[in-house]
């Protein structure tokens, strides 16, 4: 029976469908972990393949190739350094597990398969796994570790199975992606767990972006009492050296750093920023073209761009018509000079006189509407991709999920782009990152200091241009009244009654319920976009397209 013990935490960022890469990656944390007299290296949940894999898992190939990268892993750990507790995808008996897999001595010499498999908002697990039988513990090195995957963690069965069989000490692997006030909940059920099991708590969390969903990483562990011993840092890739000792039946670990826990406008501005780094980065591109308005969205969305990649992969395209004003034009110069990026112009006029032409008999004596202003938005749309298969580099959408909402968006325009970084963030919110960042600047961001968004940006009244003395508040309700409504609709599901019982006019309500419903069409063209709230449009809300509901006057 040994007495103390050191648990090194490998918080990292995988890359979906690189099994070796990612299993370097494992190397390298255990060759670090070595250098501290590290026992056993604890990573996160299916990081051998990158998580989420949805249906990618279902491949024989990759199955194939996660068995023999495993396998080779393994056959390292019989040079006597520290054991590593890996996820990864298992078959077993022709069923498909989310598996914790130890592995020591050269060999695998335990698996513990993932029980409770969440099937909610993002999740869809039970589509893809089989839900393994409730686990007993894993003796390592004469401790029991009560090893749990994840949503294992969110009720009490797996827990209080671990404790009943003899369990030390609870040691989970995560995927837990951000979203507003997560931490909160997690580490409310990890304390939950640690308390009712009475028993310290080991938790390991993914870091990066993969598609929609962000990983913020701030593994930390927890003691019996469900006091924070330590906390690695949001954001951010890190390997963290615990030491542990015996005390009494149970084990104790020293305090360590605490770095700040994902919170408020900081952290949804990191996700931004990891979002779109990883997204680019793990996709190939060399940078991104951003379409700038003069406006707010546009002017955010460059900063986080900037942020994440540098000014040097960041083009700035300012497309003027005839209804832009100078203001705008200088605000766009400003705000690229601010955040020291590349800044083009070019005019869209040469193709709204061209699509004047085209449709001259066609529109023949039809008033002008909105289909020449979204003439104007998808004109931009066509320059932006064109210069983008031009050179390469992805188009960023600039839209708000205050816009995308009620669909005050165009198809094919301003809607184009490979990904959205502000998909789920309101106006409003917009607004408060704007001043945020003017006054802050995140650790590991490749932007300028002070600030990068002009005050004249987010004093302006928000406007398209696509008609003259245009004002999104001639088509839309004041933000911070539309903002609320669409919050109390979409992520709290609240009843129109409710919504309206908080002072606002029935019509109203009804209004932007039914705009909501009717622009599904359009979301489900949107690009991806980085998960903020707990009810991002996408996977968290699967409305049907074709839906004649629109509820009673």
């Amino acid at each position: 029976m040994t007495d103390t013990l050191k648990i090194a935490l490998a918080q990292l960022n995988p890359v979906v469908g690189d099994i070796p890469g990612n299993v370097e990656k494992l190397r390298e944390a255990r060759a670090r972990a070595a250098e501290t007299g590290a026992d056993l290296v604890v990573t996160s949940e299916l990081v051998v393949c990158g998580y989420p894999p949805e249906d990618l898992v279902f491949r024989p190939i990759v199955s194939e190739t996660v068995e023999r990268e495993i396998e080779a892993l393994a056959a390292e750990t019989a040079d006597g350094g520290p054991a590593m507790l890996v996820g990864a995808p298992l078959r077993e008996d022709g069923k498909l597990y989310n598996a914790a897999m130890l592995l020591d001595g050269g060999k695998i010499v335990a698996v513990r398969f993932k029980h409770d498999l969440p099937n909610y908002g993002v999740f869809d697990e039970k589509r893809v796994f089989n839900a393994g039988p409730l686990p007993g513990p894993v003796n390592f090195r004469g401790v029991r570790l009560g090893v749990m995957v994840c949503e294992d963690m969110w009720t009490d069965e797996v827990a209080e199975c671990l404790q009943e069989s003899g369990a030390e000490m609870l040691v989970v692997l995560n995927g837990s992606p951000y979203q507003q006030d997560k931490w909160d909940t997690r580490l409310n059920l990890a304390a939950a767990r640690a308390t009712e099991c009475r028993m310290p708590l080991v938790y390991v969390n993914q870091v990066g972006g993969q598609d929609e969903l962000v990983f913020d990483g701030a593994s930390f562990v927890l003691g019996k009492d469900a006091s924070l011993r330590l906390q690695a840092p949001a954001w951010e890739e890190s390997l963290i050296s615990t030491q542990w000792t015996r005390d009494g039946d149970s084990w104790a670990c020293a305090e360590g750093d605490k770095n700040p826990p994902p919170d408020g406008d900081t952290a949804i501005y990191s996700a931004m920023v990891l979002g779109l780094k990883d997204y680019v980065e793990k996709s190939g591109f060399p940078g991104v073209i951003i379409g700038m308005s003069g406006g707010i969205d546009s002017a955010l969305t460059a900063a986080v761009a900037v942020d994440a990649l540098g000014p040097d992969r960041v083009h700035c395209v300012m497309m003027p018509s005839p209804y832009t004003s100078k203001e705008s034009l200088d605000d766009a110069t400003e705000a690229c000079r601010l955040l020291g990026a590349r800044l083009n112009s070019i005019s869209i006029e040469p193709a709204m006189g061209a699509f004047d032409e085209m449709f001259a008999d066609a529109f023949a004596g039809t008033e002008a509407d909105t289909t020449e202003e979204n003439i104007q938005s998808r004109s931009r749309g066509l320059a932006l991709m064109a210069l983008s298969n031009k050179t390469g580099s992805m188009v960023v959408s600039t839209g708000n999920k205050s816009e995308m909402s009620v669909g005050y968006a165009t198809l094919y325009g301003d809607m184009c782009g490979g990904y959205s970084v502000l998909k789920d963030v309101y106006k409003t919110k917009v607004f408060q990152l704007c001043n945020w960042r003017n006054q802050n600047k995140p650790v590991q961001v490749l932007g300028p200091d002070g600030p990068v968004i002009p005050e004249n940006i987010i004093i302006k009244p928000p406007t398209a241009e696509l008609k003259h003395d245009q004002k999104d508040e001639d088509s839309l309700p004041p933000y911070d009244q539309l903002d609320a409504m669409l919050a109390g609709l979409n992520e709290e599901d609240r009843s129109i009654d409710d919504v309206v019982a908080d002072g606002y006019d029935r019509a109203l309500v009804l209004r932007v319920w039914r705009m909501l419903l009717g622009a599904e069409y359009k979301r489900r063209q949107a690009p991806p976009g980085v998960k903020i709230t707990g009810r991002s449009f996408g996977r968290d809300r699967r409305y049907p397209i074709v839906n004649a509901f629109r509820g009673k006057s």
